[in-house]
């Protein structure tokens, strides 16, 4: 089943029905045939009025959804569908009120809604960058009233590594000194990557070893590009994030900034992924239930 290109048309004419939702999810989590969850048998009889499978060898009772994100959702599947194709297709994110106007429902429903789609795009164990690396840090947060353009004391610090035209890697740091960097940059890059692009910033220094050249380019000097050497592409991606924030968001908390790193971070790295929709399918079917209280505590 490709669902290659999704758009809101396709979707609303293929999807019509709460069936039609499930027959799709049971088949991206078992193309090759349904499964007990429990004793992994493969046959069951089938209940076309609830949706539920019954296991043959252990009588374990369940369905498409059972041990997904899914699982006892009392919003309609469509809807799951549409929030899914809303917020891979927005380049700069969707606003929890937007989604709560577009698909009629409590603000509380939208805002808990996205944050478990967040947490389904959020990579574990992402695989170290290698090639062509560019690394460089910004700083997220308001403005504070009485002081200077400069101060820096409500911000939160990002660090981006990219690999050019490949992936990128996001992540809020404790700061932006020597150890922090370095830890960070070994976390994301493969050790034998030959070169790694970074600004002028001192705490930079001696990341570079016999395998990884190191360059730098001199911003305070108006220096953008010497030969191969520049950031253009990471600050491409803080050029994404600042317009998400201050044009579909509005203003995050630090504590769900990385979530909100993940999305931006999940819909880079599939930018030119025609099956998108069906893949964020694949990874909510994949991820354990988020539960309110533990996003709110």
């Amino acid at each position: 089943m490709p669902m290659k290109s999704m758009t809101m048309m396709h979707l609303m004419e293929r999807f019509g029905s709460e069936k039609e939702c499930r027959d799709v999810l049971a088949e991206l989590r078992w193309p090759s045939g349904v499964i007990c969850p429990r004793c992994n048998g493969t046959k069951q009889a089938f209940d076309s009025e609830r949706y539920t499978y019954d296991c043959y060898s252990c009588g374990y009772q369940f369905s498409a959804l059972v041990g997904t994100i899914f699982h006892d959702t009392k919003l309609p599947l469509r809807e799951w569908f549409m929030a899914v194709l809303l917020m891979v297709e927005a380049k700069k994110g969707i606003s929890a009120n937007q989604m709560k106007r577009i698909l009629g429902v409590s603000y509380k429903t939208a805002w808990y809604l996205c944050h478990r789609i967040r947490a389904a795009m959020a990579e574990v164990n992402a695989a170290q960058l290698g090639g062509q690396i560019e690394v460089d840090e910004t700083f997220v947060g308001g403005k504070v009233q009485g002081k200077g353009h400069g101060y820096k004391g409500n911000k939160a610090v990002v660090v981006g590594v990219v690999q050019r035209k490949g992936e990128v890697r996001l992540q809020v740091a404790s700061g932006t000194d020597r150890a922090t960097l370095h830890r960070i940059i070994h976390q994301h890059v493969k050790p034998d990557a030959p070169n790694i692009y970074t600004d002028e910033w001192a705490a930079y220094k001696g990341i570079g070893d016999a395998d990884t050249a190191h360059e730098t380019v001199n911003h305070k000097a108006e220096e953008w590009v010497r030969g191969d050497a520049h950031t253009q592409t990471v600050e491409s991606v803080w050029s994404l994030l600042k317009r998400s924030i201050v044009g579909s968001y509005h203003k995050v908390s630090v504590k769900h900034l990385d979530a909100y790193l993940d999305e931006l971070e999940w819909r880079f790295n599939n930018r030119e992924n025609k099956y998108l929709f069906r893949d964020t399918l694949m990874r909510l079917l994949k991820s354990p239930n988020l539960e309110y209280k533990s996003l709110t505590a």
